[in-house]
């Protein structure tokens, strides 16, 4: 009896897993069948389901069945506000990408390791408006500026911050070029070479925005009869020695080397003069004389609302009906 049972378990053992392959080799061959199923169930249910709404005097189409499967709160809200929902997506999300657009900004110093031989770096990374001005090919000058100390410098003519901003870099860029009726693709060029160039310095971009502002309204071609050419309105003729680390008086014009050149020796003077008043004074010349003719007044005032128009941007959100939609 044991040598029967014990033949009967063997021959149970053989055949059960012959018996579990054929039914997954079966479940396998009938799977396309049950999706086919599946689909013809979900398609009649919804066609009876709007036969249904359609049938018995009610009017009613087949599109209706949305108000079967949609809770009325949600239909009101795609259907009042749906294309203003769209439209937002739409300004924003340009705006939203734009942020994204870091340039990663390598700047060289003079001072040279006697290992390596090798030129030393500082690496920023900079959010601009128009990060293709990083990819200018134009030598720092952060070698100067770096040997003024910031204990030397008025607070006030310290980087705020508020210019890290694309959308506060957007925001001044539209004040700008409704004020003086500029291009847009170079006041954009023109301000983000200002926060590049204030990340290299170590200097209030708004403060120089205000600087360029009064000092030539955003006109790189313009020249005093005094001499002063550029954005910043900078004295070639005394400074030839800073423009020759650009190849000249004659790059004097360019926005880029304007503006570096510019925004150290206004640094320098607000260093050696104490303040940012009186660093401002030393920069239109008036060093020796009683005022500035108002000067110092002028670019203060233009500062206070590049900062006020700052502060009161927009914030990048999306909004519904006065509700966060990403909170």
């Amino acid at each position: 009896m044991n040598k029967s049972f014990f033949a009967n378990a063997a021959n149970l053992q053989t055949t059960q897993p012959t018996a579990v392959a054929a039914k997954e080799l079966l479940a396998h061959a009938l799977s396309p069948v049950y999706r086919v199923v599946n689909g013809l169930l979900i398609v009649s249910v919804f066609m009876i389901v709007g036969l249904w709404l359609s049938g018995n005097g009610t009017h009613a189409g087949a599109f209706d069945l949305a108000r079967v499967l949609v809770p009325d709160e949600a239909r009101h809200i795609v259907w009042q506000n749906g294309f203003g929902m769209l439209d937002q997506y739409q300004d924003e999300a340009p705006k939203a990408a734009t942020d994204k657009e870091i340039a990663t900004v390598i700047y060289g110093n003079t001072m040279t390791s006697p290992k390596s031989g090798l030129m030393s770096a500082k690496q920023q990374t900079v959010a601009l408006l128009m990060p293709s001005v990083a990819n200018i090919q134009v030598k720092p000058i952060s070698h100067l500026s770096d040997r003024i100390p910031t204990s030397k410098i008025d607070p006030q003519a310290l980087d705020s911050k508020l210019m890290a901003s694309v959308q506060n870099q957007r925001a001044v860029a539209d004040f700008f070029e409704k004020k003086y009726k500029l291009d847009r693709a170079k006041i954009e060029e023109y301000v983000s070479n200002t926060v590049l160039i204030a990340k290299e310095v170590n200097i209030d971009p708004v403060l120089l925005l205000a600087v360029i502002s009064v000092e030539s309204n955003f006109n790189p071609l313009t020249k005093s009869h005094a001499g002063a050419e550029g954005l910043m309105q900078v004295m070639t003729a005394i400074h030839k020695d800073k423009y020759a680390l650009y190849g000249g008086p004659t790059e004097a014009i360019k926005p880029e080397v304007n503006i570096r050149v510019g925004a150290y020796i206004l640094k320098y003077l607000i260093a050696t003069s104490g303040s940012l008043r009186n660093g401002l004074k030393y920069y239109v010349g008036a060093a020796n004389a009683e005022n500035d003719g108002g000067y110092a007044d002028k670019v203060m005032a233009e500062r206070n609302r590049l900062i006020s128009l700052c502060q009161t941007a927009p914030s990048n959100k999306l909004t519904l009906n006065g509700k966060d939609l990403r909170s």
